[in-house]
């Protein structure tokens, strides 16, 4: 392992001089770029971590096996943000969970320390091609789903699904204000409706929720699949056996996929889904399960945060803000385990025994899987550690507002080592809606009033006399109280370090 310092010594040198001091109450929002070694000897793939570095004035740092071999190295520069480059055939799943535990083992706290994101590709060209494509922020217009909870399709202009549902139920929308339209195909259909709706609308965003594996995506009800081969992606119909390309416009995409198992898992080679979506379809950036998922905390919550406050997350700080969320309500329930590896097996009901046993032995008690808390037990410990995240971390990716429901507003101060909060309620002001709108409530309850800061705090705390049950990071604060009202204005008192 080993700081690259060639290049980057002069780069340094010159922005340095240019740069605005940073306020002495907050860190340095420092960018790394983690690349393997075998990525770093080919010169192709090294271009794509300069890129990085040159687009963030970020340190590239080298590792020989696993980005785990930076830790000291990140532990020095403390960044806010981290990408790791590197090839498909060395990212799976392992590799994937392995960055979740340690972003977490920066510092001594249980919370991620930076949000990070996985830059690979079918070629060298390909992952460019996502850095490229990550520069310039993207307000999402349209989008094509395989999921039902949308379908207000409130944040799009134009939107179309088919429905998960209802078989063979689908719908659309063409126009921001306009009135949505449902009809209904023959389940032999289904698969050509997607496809027909995924190549005329041509999708910013696409989300996804039925089986898949890494090499599938199925339909809703497994009437058809997309497959990948050769780096792109084409779709298979099930009743024909007929195949055909998924035409491609060259748009850069999203694509979350929040609610499939296995297809975030790029499986240690370009010839899966999640590097077709990058390669063929032109993803920037993809969230998706290296695993099988049945809980779908991670996965729903990371949608959740971000589709009740859009405009204000990035999808990357609306998956991070997420992950903080059940971590600590994982730590409220059993602190031992918040570090300790989950054991995924192939068969569904061994894995569940597997979990029941461990936790039955910390918590000092059976485990009862027709209990609600204690299935969610399990499924955080499941969820916690299993979404990938592909795309630059520091990409601004959002939804566009909803107009009816921009209802408060936040702003920040600082005087004499108080960094102040403050929330305005208008009179239309809905704390329903606030705490998530019963957004997918079966998989992500209520969601606590969160805040990720615009810079990172030194040390901060709540202050003195502050009443609200509150978790407080150097990145972020959760309001678990916020029993805010309309035409309100309510203050978050923190005490930060100079």
């Amino acid at each position: 392992m080993r700081i690259l310092t060639l290049f980057f010594s002069l780069f340094v040198v010159v922005t340095l001089f240019g740069c605005k001091a940073e306020p002495t109450y907050t860190l340095p929002n420092n960018y790394v770029v983690l690349i393997s070694e075998e990525a770093n000897s080919d010169s192709e793939w090294r271009a794509i971590a300069e890129a990085l570095a040159t687009k963030h004035s970020a340190t590239i740092v080298t590792f020989a096996e696993a980005p785990r071999q930076t830790l000291d190295s990140l532990r020095q520069i403390n960044p806010r943000y981290v990408a790791i480059v590197d090839t498909p055939e060395n990212i799976g799943r392992d590799y994937v969970i392995d960055l979740h535990l340690m972003c977490r083992e920066v510092d001594e706290d249980i919370y991620a320390d930076f949000l990070w994101g996985i830059i690979t590709g079918y070629t060298p060209d390909s992952a460019m091609r996502m850095v490229e494509n990550s520069t310039e922020p993207l307000v999402i217009k349209d989008a094509v789903a395989t999921i039902m909870e949308l379908n207000s399709a409130k944040w799009f202009d134009n939107y179309a699904w088919v429905d998960d549902h209802t078989r063979g139920l689908w719908g659309y929308k063409n126009g921001r204000d306009a009135e949505i339209v449902t009809d209904t195909v023959a389940k032999e259909e289904v698969l050509n409706k997607f496809k027909e709706l995924y190549e005329s609308y041509d999708p910013d965003l696409i989300v996804t929720a039925a089986h898949a594996t890494q090499k599938n995506l199925e339909m809703p009800y497994s009437l058809g699949h997309i497959k990948p081969r050769n780096g792109k992606l084409y779709a298979e119909n099930i009743f024909t056996g007929q195949e055909s390309d998924i035409k491609e416009s060259g748009k850069r995409r999203v694509y979350a996929a929040v609610g499939n198992c296995l297809i975030g898992d790029v499986n240690n080679t370009k010839e899966s889904m999640a590097v077709a979506w990058m390669n063929g379809s032109n993803v920037a950036t993809m969230v998706g399960y290296v695993v099988t998922t049945w809980h779908g905390r991670n996965g729903w919550g990371a949608l959740k945060y971000w589709v009740t406050n859009p405009q204000r997350y990035t999808l990357a700080e609306a998956t991070y803000i997420n992950q903080q969320d059940f971590l600590y309500q994982q730590n409220e329930w059993y602190p031992e385990l918040i570090n300790e590896r989950y054991t995924y097996h192939e068969g569904f009901w061994s894995e569940l025994e597997c979990a029941a046993q461990r936790l039955s032995e910390v918590l000092g008690r059976e485990i009862d899987m027709e209990n609600a808390q204690d299935w969610d037990m399990m499924g955080f410990w499941h969820d916690r550690d299993v979404l990938a995240y592909y795309g630059d971390p520091k990409w601004s990716v959002m939804l566009q507002p909803v107009e009816a429901e921009c209802d408060y507003t936040i702003s920040t101060s600082y005087e004499d080592g108080r960094y102040t909060i403050t929330i305005a309620t208008g009179e239309n002001f809905s704390l329903e809606r606030m705490v998530g709108d019963k957004f997918k409530q079966e998989h992500v309850l209520d969601l606590p009033f969160s805040y990720f800061f615009p810079e990172r705090l030194k040390s901060p705390k709540l202050a003195e006399g502050e009443k609200w049950d509150a978790v407080v990071d150097e990145n972020f604060v959760l309001v678990y109280n916020p029993e805010f009202e309309p035409n309100s204005v309510y203050d978050i008192v923190l005490e930060v370090a100079e």
